[in-house]
């Protein structure tokens, strides 16, 4: 099947989580690093000096998982001409699979994104650092809300709202102190909603003006009116900074619940950005959840039923659902089942027993990520597939509540 990017950074995620799980016994798992204008006879002959090197190795299994890692990964490089235009990422080592044994493992990985620079790491772990960066979401949009008593500054990171800074002010309130004429009291207040708005500026400039320029797609302005079109016409922020403002929206809070406020009024602004349609699948399901217009199912058991009837409109799935969905059979008399397992408990953990029917050991046959699993039953039908995050209220609950497995139906089905 033609996978979705959403599916391909599913499976760059799971991947890396793997990764991560693997540990060696001493520094003898290997990771290298090659982008694509390295060339591979450089790296050979690295490598053929880091053999020598490891002849050293005073602890006699350490010399030899290492000096084996290397042959292989030489080996490895003799298929690669070139390097892909991302450049190639090969882990290799002898990793501790328990009951005092190792195995030679090796792992091949061309990343989402262009490798800046050549690395030969070797560790107890694979160094997963640079290919975890890929994974973080880049691009940022400035949020302010503020009125004349507070302000509250945050980035929206992809899915996520950082709050980074929050602002009082010492406004007087519009009723003057007795001894005060009117004029000079108003001369007075102007001048301290010009210094709030000043401080305001200088905080969001610092926190703004951190974030790469490249990343920094734009800045949204809340708070009531006039407060937020004085800020914005008095162009307290840096000058490149002003140039980013995309628009200016009502909300009524301006401590942290208020850049949440301004985020869920930046629907159509932010059209493109994952974490807006994310959310707009998720109200839509719990409309029709709500709504008992029997149009959502929720549940692995359910939502599979729906699926294989061709039902599912949109296969809502979390991206942090960690099972898989085995097939369990009796070699004796035929019987078959299937079972969905969580992650943790691996299928090489997990007994499946004996065979209800005629009393012989049960044996798994497949094994199958519970995602690849649904994401191909929803191909075959015409389904649209949609990860969803944990990043944000709504994909939380998604996981939690309803077991990160969720369809919004084409028809009602009953089931």
């Amino acid at each position: 099947m033609v996978e979705s990017e959403a599916h391909k950074k599913y499976e760059f995620k799971r991947t890396l989580e793997a990764l991560r799980n693997k540990h060696g016994r001493g520094t003898e798992l290997i990771s290298l690093y090659i982008p694509h204008d390295k060339q591979i006879h450089e790296i050979s002959s690295q490598l053929r000096e880091e053999f020598g090197q490891a002849s050293n190795i005073k602890s006699r299994v350490t010399r030899q998982n290492v000096t084996g890692a290397i042959e292989s990964l030489l080996s490895r490089l003799k298929l690669i001409p070139k390097a892909p235009e991302n450049g190639v990422v090969i882990f290799c080592g002898a990793v501790d699979i328990g009951a005092n044994k190792t195995d030679m493992e090796t792992f091949i990985i061309e990343p989402p994104e262009p490798i800046i620079s050549y690395k030969y790491h070797c560790d107890s772990s694979f160094l997963l650092i640079p290919l975890e960066d890929m994974l973080h979401e880049k691009k940022s949009y400035g949020l302010i809300v503020l009125d004349r008593r507070e302000a509250s500054i945050g980035l929206l990171r992809g899915k996520h709202i950082e709050p980074m800074a929050h602002l009082t002010s010492m406004v007087p309130g519009k009723q003057r102190k007795g001894g005060q004429s009117s004029h000079r009291f108003q001369q007075l207040r102007l001048i301290a909603i010009n210094e709030f708005y000043t401080r305001i500026g200088e905080a969001a400039n610092g926190v703004f003006l951190a974030v790469d320029p490249k990343d920094m797609e734009g800045i949204f302005i809340g708070g009531p009116s006039p407060t937020k079109e004085e800020f914005h016409s008095g162009e307290y922020l840096h000058h490149e900074l002003q140039k980013k403002i995309i628009d200016l929206y009502d909300v009524a809070y301006t401590d942290e619940s208020g850049l949440y406020e301004l985020f869920d009024k930046l629907g159509d602004a932010l059209q493109n950005v994952e974490v807006i349609q994310e959310k707009k699948y998720m109200e839509r399901f719990m409309k029709e959840l709500v709504g008992d217009s029997g149009l959502s199912s929720y549940g692995e058991e359910q939502v599979r039923k729906n699926l294989q009837m061709g039902s599912v409109d949109t296969l809502l799935l979390s991206d942090e659902l960690r099972k898989i969905r085995l097939t369990i059979k009796c070699g004796n008399c035929g019987y078959e089942e299937k079972k969905t397992i969580t992650k943790k408990l691996s299928d090489e953990d997990y007994q499946p027993g004996n065979c209800t029917k005629c009393g012989s050991g049960l044996n798994i046959t497949e094994s199958i990520d519970i995602i690849d699993d649904l994401s191909s039953i929803a191909d075959q039908m015409g389904t649209n597939t949609v990860f969803i995050s944990s990043d944000f209220e709504e994909g939380n609950q998604l996981l939690t509540a309803f077991g990160g497995i969720a369809a919004i139906l084409r028809f009602n089905t009953g089931i």
